[in-house]
């Protein structure tokens, strides 16, 4: 359960993100200067529905706590 940081009210999790005019989505990298290495996963957002505050998270921070630098 994720709580919104304004307002204390439960978020509504496990929504997307879609770039306009684009037919690709968003991925998170671990280091900027790679292109096509390092993606941990594509995020998640969780939109609170009394302010409308946008949390963007990763479901599964295994593989970014695995990466050594």
């Amino acid at each position: 359960m994720i709580i919104c940081i304004r307002c204390n009210t439960k978020m509504i999790e496990k929504c997307g993100i879609k770039v306009k005019g684009a037919r690709y989505g968003v991925v998170l990298t671990d280091d900027e200067d790679k292109w096509f290495g390092g993606r941990l996963e594509e995020p998640k957002v969780a939109i609170c529905p009394s302010c409308g505050e946008v949390s963007i998270y990763l479901e599964d921070v295994n593989k970014l706590k695995n990466q050594e630098r």
